[in-house]
């Protein structure tokens, strides 16, 4: 997994009550694979690029905002 994932993945665990890291890790690769299937292929190499840290998120949507959003779609808290 790699470091922008893995930094998702401790976000959703502090946000979903009762998932631990493994679940979290597992969690957001399916997510990303199911959303990196539907883009148009222009669109997935932009998300490769900022799963492999090569765009700057910390002006905009950032980790927080993302695993924000993951934790709502697994009925995380509110």
């Amino acid at each position: 997994m790699t470091t922008i994932k893995s930094e998702i993945a401790k976000v959703v665990v502090q946000k979903v009550k009762g998932i631990n890291e493994a679940q979290a890790e597992m969690a957001v690769s399916v997510v990303l694979d199911f959303v990196a299937k539907k883009l148009p292929p222009q669109m997935g190499g932009q998300l490769e690029a900022i799963l492999d840290g090569s765009v700057n998120l910390s002006d905009g949507f950032g980790l927080d905002d993302a695993a924000g959003l993951l934790g709502g779609l697994l009925g995380g808290k509110k």
